[in-house]
């Protein structure tokens, strides 16, 4: 018998394109030391006698990735969603977030966080913490022992905060961000730090170019905001007037992709010159559907970004959004994607199913690498779902029980969870 290998039985699925689905019912899914092996309608003799768990019915789905989500916020999701972005930050995000400054706080918040995201359909996440390095290790060491393989940020922000939730200099910003990448970078097994500055109205031109510095010398990722907000993009043009367009406020820092991979949350209303600076230095777009609507911030062409050749994968951004489940992030960018095409630009065809999931899978799971996939050699990411919820006396194909799950399902629906070859749920 092979070590480390084993099979799952079910209807297998997974994205072939970001328009095509492979469906293979009653098949076998082959895991061999944590990366997928291969999917067969009947065990291949060398793997005879391994263990398999038998799903039945159940649909096998690669694992979801949540490319933006606030850990601090989840706290207060549904809260606030009347207020747009800036004032939103203000009188919710940053007197809740000030709060982390208490690990007995911190602790509690971020334990109801790292259960309801072990219990998600998401295996991979990129998430911001806070300014505070206590609590954002907190987090790590919390989000580390639910088994999901995630990025996790301390953030940074030296002006235009508030009184309670701001770093006194880019010195000081600069030296925490430090010691907490010293404290954590080879500290857990599923779990590593991301360079996280807020987004440039929280970061001045001195810290932006302290943290290139240290992403030279750590070579770590990053992730922030841009071009979300109206009120937001004419705030940067008054921060950096020497940039044409928002993203050339961190291109400016060398911290816009390229030797620095990036995510860049929303880009609802990012220009042609940005999308193809973007596309130039391989920068991830985290498609927020939810989000945007709640906190009326506009809806975020998606299909352009496809047909551009970006890269895009979908986020959940708590608590502008209010549901941890990137398969509610695909409904919800199926909907918005009708709403732009039937009210913006009736050539840009909605989003369909197929590239929804895409999104969801393999488009934001390749930030980590080969993720999000159960093509042979890809990290074995996957999720068992059920119908059990959902009830029907129809005969439905499997793509249709996808598409249902994909906008009714809820926890219940999970029946089990793998993330690199281990069992989590």
């Amino acid at each position: 018998m092979l070590t480390d290998t084993f099979a799952l039985k079910g209807t297998i699925c997974y994205s072939i394109s970001p328009q095509e689905l492979s469906i293979t019912p009653n098949s076998y899914l082959i895991c061999s030391q944590g990366k997928c092996a291969g999917i067969f309608p009947v065990l291949p003799e060398k793997y005879r006698g391994i263990p398999c768990t038998d799903y039945k019915d159940d649909l096998i789905i690669p694992g979801l990735t949540d490319l933006h989500v606030h850990a601090p916020q989840y706290t207060f999701r549904a809260s606030g969603m009347d207020l747009e972005l800036l004032d939103w930050l203000n009188t919710y995000a940053f007197p809740q977030e000030a709060r982390y400054e208490n690990l007995e706080f911190a602790r509690s918040a971020y334990s109801i966080f790292a259960e309801d995201m072990k219990k998600s359909p998401n295996t991979r996440a990129c998430i911001f913490g806070t300014l505070h390095v206590p609590a954002t290790e907190l987090l790590m060491e919390l989000m580390d022992k639910t088994g999901l393989k995630t990025m996790i940020g301390k953030v940074n922000m030296d002006r235009n905060g508030s009184p309670i939730l701001q770093e006194t200099s880019a010195e000081a910003s600069a030296q925490a961000t430090v010691t907490w990448i010293e404290d954590t970078l080879n500290r857990f097994e599923n779990t590593m730090p991301i360079l996280t500055p807020r987004f440039t109205p929280a970061c001045t031109d001195q810290l932006m170019a302290k943290l290139s510095q240290i992403q030279k010398k750590y070579h770590l990722p990053m992730q922030s905001h841009l071009s979300e907000n109206f009120g937001e993009i004419e705030w940067v043009k008054e921060l950096c007037p020497s940039t044409h367009f928002y993203g050339e406020a961190y291109h400016q820092f060398q911290l816009f992709g390229g030797d620095c991979p990036t995510i860049m949350a929303h880009c609802v209303h990012s220009s042609e010159e940005e999308l193809a600076l973007m596309k130039k230095q391989g920068v991830y777009v985290a498609h927020c559907p939810q989000s945007n609507t709640n906190l009326s911030s506009g809806i975020a062409p998606a299909r352009h970004y496809l047909e551009a050749g970006l890269h895009v994968g979908l986020g959940s951004d708590i608590a502008g959004g209010t549901s941890l489940s990137i398969l509610r992030a695909m409904a919800d960018a199926i909907q918005v994607s009708k709403l732009y095409w039937r009210l913006v630009d009736s050539s840009a065809k909605p989003l369909t199913l197929e590239e929804a999931f895409y999104l969801g899978t393999e488009g934001g799971g390749s930030f980590f690498g080969k993720v999000g996939s159960f093509r042979e050699g890809y990290e074995f990411d996957a999720v068992i779902l059920n119908s059990s919820t959902i009830p029907t006396p129809l005969s439905l194909s499997p793509k249709d029980r996808l598409e249902r799950l994909v906008y009714l399902s809820d926890d219940r629906n999970i029946t089990g969870k793998y993330v690199s070859g281990r069992k989590i749920l």
